[in-house]
């Protein structure tokens, strides 16, 4: 298995290619997940345990 080495600028390169869908993952994980933890710290409905 041979190591291939690349530049800091091929780097840059291939990182620019995929950085719109590093960006579109990361906002869409942090808006699915950022309601789940707001529902979760939220208190019962009033009303219910009878």
């Amino acid at each position: 298995m041979e190591n291939k080495k690349i530049t800091r600028k091929e780097a840059l390169k291939k990182i620019e290619k995929h950085g719109k869908y590093m960006a579109l993952t990361a906002l869409s994980t942090y808006l699915i997940l950022q309601p789940k933890q707001a529902q979760a710290a939220s208190p019962a409905a009033p009303g219910t345990g009878f």
